[in-house]
């Protein structure tokens, strides 16, 4: 089908799913705090009636935090989701989602007990039909309303606690894109001031679990509009390119040929507009993002600051970072040494894993090459490069994971900056879900990626490799141990060769003549231990 043609289907399709359930954002919720919708298969809350789940209430985790907001009660999404719902559904088995209505990720068929595993591709491998498909699929998801969710547009004590709520309407690509900016912006504080040393998405161990459900949720929505359960998200696979590959109007958008800040004509992301992308002039309204169009897609790849990015992120970085033993360290922000984590979201030198925040490295090294809408992190979803881009993030992520096997404790329980404990629930997605539960290897939550889909040998070397790193990490102490040892054996077995020949020199001497031969080796045998 061509693109024309699938464009033209915007016009007739209207369905779809975030954050606020839409069955929750009214006073009678807000005020009750209990967000447990009905399931339509058997009309009960959370689908209680056929055992999908009950509405509970939420446990919210007690670990302490680390220092870096030394406030309380001053954002709605600290101890989210509870400053707005302290009861959801909790979904037994393997059923998900805000009424229990749907299966978890991996999971399919009508009682959610088919498992099915999907698999991520490279962009570039992609048919031209395929391609062409998911592209269109994308400007479907802009011009299609959410049919489940709505966005905030006020604070809860702007919604005077719940008696007078404020929601609105969203497109499904832009509900994601304002999940990605309510996450990642400033607490406001009252008057002019704000607190910016904040973040539930990114400069933290939940970096990785957060964009993982991230990608997750909106490659399912992306299923639910368009019937198509087999789709999943491509991936720029970035590593060594020397410019913008992607950036052409076969894919995802060219440069226009007289302003280079803006995307040729030619592609249909030109006529996007953004949202969620001033954060100072909210800021200083104390308000929040109403999802308002404010201007076309900015990008003007390689222009960037050549002095913090100079070039694209290399494989000798990528395979340096995943050598990184340790998920996180320290002070598990962006100023944490030999951090897998901090080394890949690009605060850590990728050579050296030293913090280092006037470079920006391998995730933030992309982000600031695209040098536009990609470059602030509150408003960079709005670029749909966002989804390739992270998408191959999540691959290294992964192979991290294949490789080092960590258990689940590897990820931090308490003290971690606010949100991004084990147990915290994510911000701001509802249904819920914890970091830890997506500390797991991603064949468990239904999906792979192609180019780590390896031969059975090369699956039983992947699995060497953290044992075979950590010989090699000790190998010093090894060796010293096995001559110390070589040294003993060959003292003790000289002392025993001796003690034996004198035995057989004076036994004549020292054994009694009436004594039986078997007895004698037993008494041979107890002398010598």
């Amino acid at each position: 089908m061509s693109l024309f043609a699938m464009g033209f289907l915007l016009v007739i399709l209207q369905p779809s799913t975030g954050q606020f359930p839409r069955a929750c954002a009214n006073t009678q919720s807000l005020l009750r705090k209990e967000c447990c919708p009905t399931w339509d298969g058997d009309r009960s809350p959370c689908g209680e009636l056929s055992s999908r789940g009950s509405c509970q209430n939420i446990l919210l985790s007690q670990a302490p935090l680390g220092p870096q907001f030394p406030f309380s009660g001053v954002d709605d999404r600290e101890d989210w989701p509870s400053v707005f719902y302290n009861r959801t559904c909790r979904c037994e088995g393997n059923f998900m989602g805000f009424n229990c209505g749907e299966c978890k990720f991996g999971f399919s068929g009508l009682n959610c007990t088919e498992r099915r595993l999907r698999t991520r591709r490279n962009i570039f491998q992609l048919t031209t039909s395929e391609k062409d498909k998911f592209l269109a699929y994308l400007n479907l998801a802009k011009n299609t309303v959410s049919r489940d969710y709505v966005i905030a547009t006020g604070t809860y004590a702007q919604m005077n606690n719940g008696s007078n709520p404020m929601f609105r309407n969203i497109n499904v690509y832009d509900l994601f894109v304002w999940m990605h900016y309510y996450a990642s912006r400033d607490t406001l504080l009252g008057g002019f001031n704000v607190w910016r040393d904040i973040d539930f998405a990114h400069e933290a161990p939940g970096f990785l679990p957060w964009h993982r459900v991230f990608l997750l949720m909106w490659e399912r929505e992306i299923q639910k509009i368009t019937g198509d359960e087999n789709f999943t998200i491509p991936y720029w696979d970035w590593r060594d390119a020397e410019d913008c590959v992607i950036c052409t109007d076969e894919y995802m958008g060219g440069r226009h040929p007289t302003n280079p800040n803006l995307l040729s004509p030619a592609s249909f992301f030109s006529s996007w507009q953004v949202i969620c992308t001033r954060s100072e002039e909210y800021n200083s309204q104390q308000a929040l993002c109403n999802a308002t169009s404010e201007g076309p897609i900015l990008r003007n790849p390689g222009n960037n600051d050549k002095s913090r990015t100079p070039r694209l992120p290399s494989s000798a970085e990528v395979e340096f970072c995943l050598s990184l033993t340790q998920y996180e360290s320290g002070s598990m922000d962006k100023m944490a040494n030999y951090s897998f984590r901090n080394t890949l979201e690009g605060f850590a030198d990728p050579r050296t894993a030293i913090s280092n925040i006037s470079q920006s490295g391998l995730h933030n090294a992309l982000h600031i090459y695209m040098n536009g809408s990609m470059s602030q992190v509150q408003g960079s979803a709005n670029d749909p490069i966002f989804v390739l881009h992270h998408a191959f993030v999540d691959s290294i992520f992964e192979r991290w994971l294949r490789r080092h096997r960590p258990m689940l404790e590897v990820y931090p329980a308490a003290n971690a900056p606010i949100g991004h404990n084990r147990e915290n629930y994510m911000v701001p997605f509802i249904p819920l879900y914890r970091n830890g539960e997506f500390f797991k290897p991603s064949r468990e939550l239904g999906y792979d990626y192609e180019y780590l889909q390896e031969p059975a040998l090369d699956s039983f070397q992947e699995f060497l490799i953290p044992y075979l790193e950590q010989a090699r990490q000790i190998w010093v102490w090894l060796v010293g141990a096995a001559v110390i040892g070589g040294i003993v054996t060959a003292a003790l077995t000289g002392l025993i060769l001796a003690y034996r020949k004198k035995r057989r020199r004076t036994s004549s001497e020292i054994q009694p003549l009436l004594i039986e031969s078997e007895d004698y080796h037993n008494i041979s045998y107890q002398s010598n231990f």
